[in-house]
């Protein structure tokens, strides 16, 4: 059985068999797999009126402690959203009612992120929707594969300094 990518890594083979091509064995499926998995990711929140960096500040705030609240520092650090899409996706829940801003009790400059009521239930609905799709992409590994797949992965990453804060 092939891929595109075992086509790719042939055609360079024939074309440049000067060149060890085989990362991109690697790098090019990781890719395909990204571009494979944003868009059922991305239908899955649409049916919620979501995006992507909007269910992972909701997820974030869920996961994070009891109030569901944190600075929107803290925001960015436990978050998959970089720092300029921090403001203006909060700027955009808000005025959804999802989320509020409030001013801190003990920084007289900064402010607290909360989810409100309906955001906590809009996550509540979204996450075990999101958690199926992730199931169904990852049909095709058995529970050992997927392991060893998150061992893989997680050494990689660490490798790129993508370690836990």
């Amino acid at each position: 059985m092939a891929d595109h990518v075992d086509l790719v890594l042939e055609q360079w083979g024939e074309q440049r068999p000067d060149l060890d091509a085989s990362p991109m064995g690697v790098v090019g499926r990781v890719g395909r797999l990204n571009q494979l998995f944003d868009g059922e990711l991305r239908r899955n929140f649409a049916r919620h009126d979501l995006d992507r960096a909007s269910f992972d500040v909701l997820a974030t705030l869920r996961r994070s402690n009891a109030e569901h609240s944190l600075t929107p520092a803290g925001l960015m650090r436990s978050s998959m959203v970089t720092s300029g899409a921090i403001s203006q996706r909060l700027d955009r829940l808000e005025a959804r009612g999802l989320v509020t801003r409030t001013p801190s009790e003990t920084d007289g400059r900064g402010v607290r992120v909360t989810l409100t009521e309906q955001g906590l239930q809009l996550i509540d609905t979204v996450l075990p929707a999101h958690i199926d799709t992730e199931n169904r992409l990852l049909a095709g590994l058995s529970a050992a594969e997927r392991e060893q797949f998150v061992d893989l992965l997680r050494t990689l990453l660490e490798s790129l300094g993508d370690k836990r804060d």
